[in-house]
């Protein structure tokens, strides 16, 4: 199961937009993938979700990461970084049950013109910690608000084909 973690909690956003963007290109090769956009975290996760504890809210999160084998973070760029809802979901987890040699691959965007690079590279090394084995072919997206059409479809070429061409390693990884 395919998982595209949308990693803001902010409603609306661009990173959703990503988020269904890839989710449409994954279905157009009868591949299924759920989102969870972080939105949908409990509200008070860090007192009633962590260090063991598990509330019924997040339980249904958590399973959902139980049958995912692999994952897609789409993740906006937050002050240099990624954005610190992601790291409370992944320190919500099960560890180490959660992402152990489980797979993923990692989107950044950015409304500026680097495309969130340091919020990935940061990711990665998490990732590497809980054993969840990244892809090596990692985007970066500057410039989100010139890359999305009204709809949510890309509309630079380069954009597209870069996208194109990580979507199918994703499905062979």
């Amino acid at each position: 199961m395919i998982t595209i973690i949308a990693a803001t909690n902010r409603p609306n956003s661009n990173t959703l937009k990503v988020a269904k963007y890839y989710q449409h290109q994954l279905l157009a090769k009868n591949i299924e993938a759920t989102i969870f956009s972080l939105e949908h975290l409990p509200i008070d996760v860090l007192n009633s979700d962590m260090f063991g504890k598990r509330s019924e809210a997040f339980q249904k999160i958590q399973d959902l990461i139980y049958a995912t084998d692999k994952f897609l973070f789409v993740m906006p760029e937050y002050n240099g970084s990624y954005p610190g809802v992601l790291k409370v979901l992944v320190d919500a987890c099960d560890f180490p049950n959660s992402f152990y040699e489980k797979k993923a691959a990692l989107v950044g965007i950015s409304s500026g013109k680097y495309g969130n690079i340091r919020g990935v590279d940061h990711f990665t090394g998490v990732c590497h910690y809980v054993h969840l084995n990244v892809m090596p072919l990692r985007l970066h997206i500057p410039n989100i608000k010139f890359e999305l059409d009204i709809e949510g479809n890309f509309i630079q070429p380069d954009t597209i084909k870069f996208i194109a061409e990580q979507v199918d390693k994703f499905i062979n990884f």
